[in-house]
């Protein structure tokens, strides 16, 4: 499974952190971070997620107030949102 972080959409409520602690709080910049994350050419931060974090990695991609984060099975397939 891996998920996708579109930081310039994240509006800083950090539910995402409440829900995983796969993200963390960025103070600074008032918005969320994904922990581990590569960022691709088109500005998304991505990363794998373990087997053991697939749970509330779910629950931190809809927890988002505003779609940032997605959610894609092993076979590329959207699952959240």
């Amino acid at each position: 499974m891996r998920i996708e972080y579109d930081r310039n959409t994240c509006i800083g409520m950090f539910q995402c952190v409440a829900e995983w602690d796969g993200f963390e709080r960025d103070e600074d910049a008032g918005k969320a971070v994904l922990v581990d994350g590569e960022e691709t050419d088109e500005g998304v931060v991505v990363r794998e997620v373990p087997d053991d974090a697939e749970f509330d990695a779910k629950f931190a991609a809809r927890a988002c107030p505003v779609e940032a984060i997605a959610v894609y099975d092993d076979d590329g397939e959207q699952l959240i949102p």
